[in-house]
């Protein structure tokens, strides 16, 4: 397969919402319904223009501005702009089915392509701790044009397109999560049908972490909650994943509202009360995707039957 043709998955982050920027655990996993690849449209300059390959083909310009930013600032040394510029002249696009805005990673997969085709000594697909946070690194700044605060680990799962652990900015790790089973149990997306603008909610967490009340309870509970889920799922206690799950569920329907879409909030708080699943955001939330737990997948699909779902594990 050529470099152009290289395919980037999207990603699912299963625990760590918002948690990873402030240094805590996440664990995230590729999700290879969904991908992208960089190509280039040589009649790019003829009449008849396809609107997703200009929509593209414009991000990208934009993107290469930003790009040149950070390296005359000697921020990011390492790409090869010169011919970045000259593909974009000829019709470079991201031909990508990953819905944008849903939280499944469209711009980590951009990122990861990017440097992909046009890092300088770029490092390999190695799993090497140290290299791992390295690119973590150069993946932040690059994705810091799309999110203001990037934690840079969208486009590093894209990129390797294996499962990690991370426990801090600097201790994050390859592994291999539980094999799917045949359960009546589930994990599963639910389309909100509304897209998010990452920016917008993350300015919201921002602010909120001004208040030193909010930073305490974050640590004291969301992030206790969130690690507790992450060892469960490792460990196949599914069981005790479920009440954990509970319990940071119910946590961020009352401390990030306002990254709740407002068409779950029934199905949310509904889902606690009756013990017929537990809803979480998938990302930064604001829409998109929301991610959902069962013990009965069956029941939850019949009771969230308006709701597009897919399913991400059996347990």
């Amino acid at each position: 397969m050529k470099k152009s043709e290289s395919l980037f998955p999207a990603k699912v982050l299963l625990f760590g919402e918002y948690g990873i920027l402030e240094n805590s655990s996440g664990l995230s996993i590729p999700h290879n319904f969904y991908k992208g690849t960089l190509k280039l449209h040589y009649k790019f300059n003829k009449i008849h223009k396809n609107e997703e390959i200009l929509s593209s083909n414009y991000k990208i310009k934009k993107y290469y501005n930003f790009l040149s930013f950070l390296k005359k600032k000697q921020i990011l040394k390492k790409l090869n702009l010169k011919q970045l510029y000259q593909d974009i002249q000829n019709g470079l696009f991201f031909h990508s089915n990953i819905p944008q805005g849903y939280g499944l990673g469209s711009s980590g997969a951009l990122v990861a392509a990017i440097y992909d085709k046009y890092a300088k000594n770029k490092l390999k697909k190695c799993f090497i701790n140290e290299n791992i946070i390295i690119l973590k690194k150069i993946f932040s700044q690059m994705e810091s044009f799309f999110h203001i605060k990037s934690s840079g680990i969208d486009p590093l799962i894209c990129y390797l397109n294996l499962p990690l652990l991370i426990r801090s900015k600097t201790d994050i790790s390859i592994i291999k999560i539980p094999k799917k089973r045949k359960g009546k149990g589930a994990i599963f997306l639910l389309n909100s049908g509304i897209p998010s603008k990452t920016s917008s909610v993350i300015k919201i967490f921002l602010e909120k972490l001004k208040n030193n009340k909010f930073k305490k309870i974050l640590k004291e509970e969301f992030i206790i909650y969130n690690e507790k889920c992450i060892e469960n799922f490792l460990k196949e206690d599914f069981k005790i994943l479920l009440k954990n799950v509970k319990k940071l569920s119910t946590w961020v329907f009352y401390h990030f509202r306002p990254m709740i879409p407002k068409n779950i909030y029934e199905i949310w708080e509904e889902g606690l009360l009756n013990n017929i699943h537990y809803l979480k955001l998938c990302g930064s939330g604001g829409g998109g995707f929301i991610l959902g737990f069962t013990p009965n997948y069956n029941i939850s699909k019949k009771k969230l039957k308006q709701y597009t779902m897919e399913v991400l594990f059996r347990f």
